[in-house]
Order: C-alpha cells, then sequence, then structure tokens
C-alpha cells in the first residue's frame, strides 16, 4: 500500500526551488547587466562593476583595504593577522605627515639600506660593501636619519642594522605598492624628455623636426635587417600627420616578464633604458646633444600603435602621449613576421609635417648603404 502524499511539504519543497531558481536567475541578470572593464595597461589584473546608485552608496560606505602577510627570514617567521583600513580613513591621513614618511624613504641609497636589512641584519662596513657607498661616513648620514624615524635599529654600537618587526609590513607593504606603481616612473622621464626636447633636436631651428622621430624608427628597422632578419621596409604618409613604418623583420617579442607582468613589447615602447634588455637602434638629429630611440619616439607622439607579427599571431597596442591605452591584444592570425609602428608627433612640439620628397630621399640613402634591403614609401591619397 503506497504512502499517502504529504502535500504541505512537498509545496514547501517546491517553494525552496523557486526561490533558488529566482536566486540563479537575478545572479545571471547581474553579472549580464553590470559588466566588468578591465584595466587596460596595468600587470596586474582588476576589474570596475558597473553598479546602481544605491549600490554605490551602500560600497562607499563599506569601501576597505584588507591585508596581511607571512615573512620568513633569517631570524624566523613572521606573520601578521588579517588588517583592513577603511578607505576614507586612508584618504582622510594626515598629508604632511604622510609626505615626511614617504620622503624618508624617497632617497635611492635609504631605500636600498632598508631593502637590504629586510632581507637580513647587516652591520656597517657589510652594508658599505654591499651598496658599494664608499664610506661609511656616508652611511651613517642615511642610518641616523632612519634610527631616528625608528624605522631602523641597531643591536648595539657597531652591531647589525635590522628592522623592528613592527615595521616590516607596513615597509613590504609599501614596497608592494611601489611595485605596482612602477610604470609611472617611465612616464615621468617621458614627461622630462618632453620639457627637454631641444637636447633631441637643432636648437637653432624654430621647430622640431618630425622627420627625425621617422628616421630613429627606420633605424631601427635597418638595425633589423643587418641582424639578418628583415628584406623590406615599407614607409605611409598619411595626410593627417600620421607615418607609419612596417618592416618583415622578426616583430618585437611579445612575452611577460614575470617581475614586473609587463611585456617586452612595451617596455622596449615605454623603458628609457630598454636599450639594456633588447637593443635599440638610436638616432642622432643634426646639432643635437641626445639621440632618439623608440621610447623617445613614443614620448614625442601624441598617437601611437604597434602592431607586431609574430608566433602566427597580430598583435596591437595603442598610446597616446607615451602612455599604454591598452594592454597587447591579440587581434588576429598570420603567416607573417614584423612590426609595424604607427605615430603622429605632438602638434605643439612638431609644427611641419612629413615631405614625401625628404622621406624618399632618406630611404634612397639607406638602401644605398643595404644593397639588400628594399624600402618603399608610399604616400596616403
Amino acid at each position: 500500500m503506497s504512502q499517502p502524499r504529504n502535500i504541505e511539504q512537498e509545496l514547501d519543497q517546491l517553494h525552496n526551488e523557486l526561490r533558488e531558481l529566482k536566486q540563479l536567475v537575478l545572479s545571471l541578470h547581474d553579472s549580464r547587466s553590470m559588466p566588468q572593464i578591465e584595466n587596460r595597461s596595468a600587470p596586474h589584473t582588476y576589474t570596475v562593476e558597473q553598479l546602481s546608485h544605491s549600490q554605490q552608496q551602500h560600497n562607499s560606505q563599506e569601501s576597505e583595504l584588507h591585508y596581511a602577510g607571512r615573512y620568513a627570514s633569517t631570524e624566523g617567521t613572521t606573520v601578521w593577522t588579517p588588517q583592513r583600513r577603511s578607505i576614507g580613513q586612508l584618504l582622510d591621513l594626515d598629508s604632511d605627515k604622510s609626505a615626511k614618511i614617504i620622503g624618508a624613504l624617497g632617497h635611492k641609497q635609504r631605500l636600498d639600506i632598508m631593502k637590504a636589512v629586510l632581507a637580513k641584519p647587516m652591520s656597517g662596513p657589510e652594508l658599505v660593501e654591499l651598496l658599494q657607498m664608499g664610506t661609511t661616513g656616508q652611511l651613517y648620514h642615511h642610518t641616523k636619519a632612519l634610527t631616528g624615524a625608528d624605522l631602523l635599529q641597531q643591536d648595539e654600537r657597531g652591531g647589525a642594522y635590522f628592522v623592528p618587526a613592527h615595521r616590516k609590513l607596513p615597509l613590504l607593504l609599501l614596497l608592494a605598492a611601489a611595485s605596482d606603481l612602477l610604470d609611472t616612473s617611465d612616464y615621468l622621464a617621458m614627461t622630462e624628455l618632453r620639457s627637454e626636447a631641444s637636447q633631441y633636436f637643432n636648437k637653432s631651428e624654430e621647430n622640431y623636426d618630425p622627420h627625425q622621430l621617422l628616421y630613429a624608427v627606420m633605424e631601427n628597422a635597418v638595425m633589423e635587417h643587418k641582424a639578418g632578419y628583415c628584406s623590406r621596409i615599407d614607409v605611409f604618409l598619411q595626410k593627417d600627420g600620421t607615418v607609419t613604418v612596417s618592416d618583415n623583420g622578426r616583430g618585437i617579442p611579445v612575452r611577460e616578464y614575470a617581475s614586473s607582468g609587463k611585456s617586452i613589447a612595451q617596455t622596449v615602447m615605454t623603458d628609457m633604458s630598454a636599450d639594456r634588455l633588447r637593443p635599440s637602434a638610436s638616432h642622432t638629429a643634426p646639432g643635437a646633444e641626445s639621440g632618439i630611440d623608440i621610447p623617445s619616439v613614443n614620448a614625442f607622439s601624441e598617437l601611437l600603435s604597434l602592431e607586431i607579427r609574430r608566433e602566427n599571431r597580430v598583435y596591437r597596442q595603442d598610446y597616446r602621449y607615451g602612455i599604454p591605452q591598452t594592454g597587447l591584444l591579440t587581434i588576429g592570425t598570420t603567416d607573417e613576421t614584423g612590426t609595424s609602428l604607427t605615430f603622429r608627433p605632438i602638434a605643439e612640439l612638431f609644427r611641419s609635417t612629413f615631405d614625401p620628397a625628404v622621406v624618399s630621399q632618406h630611404a634612397a640613402a639607406l638602401q644605398a648603404a643595404n644593397p639588400t634591403l628594399t624600402i618603399q614609401v608610399n604616400v596616403g591619397q
């Protein structure tokens, strides 16, 4: 004999299932109606959710920063319990005192000292030798300020320097924040470069010659030819003042550096000392003091687009005044290899445009010096 149905229990179960289904549908709707925007230029990924006005008000009251840490050193392992600070609390910090703290650590040698003793306690002579300071007097000048601020301590007179346990996490967090801001040092250098533009061009000219930027890009393609990987260079001059230099070389490497998460391509385009990582040809304008390389071209361009054809993929990254506007995007597939650089010089610095006759003359000279290289200059209609 079958058991009698418990209608009330079945209705409760059905009600619960419907409630769960409703929550699932709402969550799917929210995920679609609130698209996420990926960070375009920083190597560390984050997302920004598009929220309603009520959600924004709620979130503004609960915005917090959470952090914790675990640090193993020769002295043992230090574990910090999870901590949090409200964003409002951080934004209300005394600016004068905060500036003094950051300023105390803003000196390269002081930062080197702190990083060295964070790794392990070190004596004065050891620090002098490691950091190549030359004299203990120079070291004492910095350690005196750091010990006076309770950022550094010494076991005893003449003993090893070390960072107090309660200072380690804040200092490491500062270094972590600095690592996320390292790319800004490149952009600061580019800003300084633009303010010193006369060093890169003939000072006697009324305005700077944009052809010198083009010649620097062409020189890098010629360098790829001399290395045995490029047989053709195409130059495209457009009426809007942009110019494209395209070669059939290897293409700039696209892999990322594990330490920074930044691609080699972006490093080549933005790091003012990138020639240490990948040789970059430099062109010196007549009468100039300094040479123009690829990061310099980027800094002097209001718009720049990099296209790389490599490893059966086509990659692209856009810049404005040297600052990446996108990550290195994969935009297609190809059997070809090479690099194309399209840029438009800053109008305020370069009031003249590219002259096809001048460009053709320079291309002919380069081709004469490199007989196995084909250079074609194309003028847009």
